[in-house]
């Protein structure tokens, strides 16, 4: 049976599923939100160590200001109003991206709220805030003064100490990466479904755990 280590998640579709319920993309945001404290709980009871949210892509610019602000926002407010409830749980944040892009105000909130929960212990839950995968691998490069290698290459990828995602999990529809961990998701299980991200369920996540322990992952061997 395969160890889990690793769980990304490409959480696509509440735009969608905002304007499919007729209240708009910022409110499938919100739901978006109820949904990944729903699978946050979940892995932590399965003890999942780690899980890694791509929220906003360095691609992601291009969207009306209005949407940006208000995702913006939604993050800023929920670590504002929530950090106690996120260090009872034993949740340990990290952020992976170009966090120096950001306002002020989100850049002290989500330092703050790494820095209070540094210490715990029960699940990592890493957020993709303006991320890109590309720009990561050329830093990455720039940043290996050593010998050029992968282990020396990987101590300076933003996930660097953490393993590789043995899944990732894509909502949406869409089959495809969109500039997401290129280089971590090399020998992923990839799991593609037609929901939209706030239909995402605890269920739909146990059965792909499921068919991951079952799978046959050979690296490149027999």
């Amino acid at each position: 049976m395969n160890k889990l280590n690793h769980i990304a998640f490409i959480m696509d579709g509440n735009g969608r599923w905002g304007k499919k319920n007729s209240k708009g993309r910022n409110y499938g945001h919100l739901k978006g939100v109820e949904t990944v404290k729903k699978i946050v709980k979940t892995s932590i009871k399965l003890k999942i160590p780690i899980l890694t949210f791509y929220v906003f892509s360095s691609e992601n610019w291009k969207r009306p200001k209005k949407e940006i602000n208000f995702l913006f926002n939604l993050i800023n407010n929920y670590f504002t109003k929530e950090i106690n409830n996120v260090i009872k749980q034993g949740i340990k944040l990290n952020i992976l991206g170009e966090i120096n892009k950001l306002s002020s105000n989100l850049k002290k909130t989500l330092k703050k709220s790494t820095d209070l929960t540094k210490k715990n212990k029960k699940i990592i839950v890493n957020l993709a805030i303006n991320y890109g995968s590309k720009n990561e691998i050329l830093l990455a490069f720039k940043k290996t003064k050593k010998m050029l290698n992968i282990i020396n290459f990987e101590k300076n990828l933003y996930t660097k100490r953490l393993p590789h995602p043995d899944i990732l999990i894509r909502t949406g529809g869409h089959q495809r990466l969109s500039n997401f961990m290129l280089w971590q998701l090399a020998y992923a299980e990839l799991f593609f479904l037609k929901k939209l991200w706030p239909d995402f369920s605890e269920n739909d996540l146990k059965k792909i755990i499921n068919k991951f322990k079952k799978s046959k992952r050979n690296f490149g061997s027999i």
